[in-house]
């Protein structure tokens, strides 16, 4: 029970760092961008060739998978997702659905439709256990890790957001991007940080859970509803919101694939609706636009 747990826990606060970034342009830029799970696959498929065909370590693979899918983001905002801000939401769904399935047929066409394995450091392979019977813990370094990692990047970007400068400037730009810009933020560049920054957390996630989560050629359909379901459920406002909904829907997950596995997601779905009808702007809502 309590090794079903952690191991929840474990996805859960993968798939935060992997939302998160969605989080943002939907919370914070007013944007939706249902092509953030293609950055997640590109960082796992840096992850892979450093390792597979350069030979890098792991450690070192996934600040590099962070740096190259923030510069594309960044790129991508500049040339292509900056002229959608101030279109319809409709348009936006559809301007980045095209470019999920433009991603996802390059990628089959560029490294085939094969699934990819991660080769783990042997210190990741080892697993922990600790008590007794029933209250035996089993946990994975690999896991642990994970956990470890994504707390340390919640209470950065926490207290990025929350207490310095380009915090308060995003703030700003986020209440009323007019005035802002009149008192002199230059709220453009602002958001280009913010979704560098959210590209690259998507890219370091899917560096982080290649191993987990698996990774192909359609990863990002995979597992867009399940970022969909991190930022409805906890709300884009915040942090907290979506790390509370990623820790549920985790937990809930692999508790339910485990006791009832004939069910498969039904259980993370019954959840998420309940949640919505008890509080249809999720648990942690504020309005914010561009």
């Amino acid at each position: 029970m309590l090794t079903l747990l952690f191991d929840g826990v474990a996805y859960g606060m993968l798939l935060f760092i992997l939302a998160l970034g969605l989080a943002v342009t939907m919370g914070l830029m007013n944007f939706i961008n249902l092509a953030h799970g293609a950055f997640a696959m590109a960082g796992g498929y840096i992850l892979i060739v450093l390792m597979q065909q350069h030979g890098w370590p792991f450690l070192a693979c996934l600040p590099v998978a962070f740096v190259l899918t923030a510069a594309a983001g960044a790129l991508l905002e500049r040339t292509l997702y900056r002229p959608m801000y101030g279109k319809p939401h409709l348009d936006q769904v559809l301007f980045s659905i095209g470019l999920t399935f433009m991603a996802v047929a390059a990628v089959d066409f560029l490294v085939g439709p094969s699934p990819q394995t991660v080769q783990l450091p042997e210190w990741l392979r080892v697993r922990f256990e600790f008590g007794t019977s029933p209250w035996r813990i089993g946990m994975g370094a690999y896991r642990l890790f994970i956990v470890v990692t994504c707390v340390v990047l919640a209470l950065a970007l926490q207290a990025m957001l929350g207490g310095t400068r380009f915090g308060s400037r995003l703030r700003a730009a986020v209440d009323d991007a007019r005035v802002a810009a009149g008192l002199g933020i230059p709220v453009n560049r602002v958001f280009l940080v913010t979704f560098a920054v959210g590209s690259g957390l998507a890219g370091l996630g899917g560096a982080l859970g290649a191993d987990i989560l698996g990774l192909d050629p359609t990863f990002p359909l995979k597992f867009m509803v399940y970022f969909l379901i991190v930022c409805a459920v906890g709300g884009t406002s915040s942090i907290t919101g979506p790390l509370l909904a990623a820790l549920v829907l985790g937990i809930a997950d692999v508790m339910g694939k485990y006791y009832v596995p004939k069910l498969g997601a039904f259980i993370v779905y019954v959840l998420m609706i309940a949640i919505l009808v008890w509080r249809p702007q999720g648990l942690f809502s504020r309005q914010g636009g561009r």
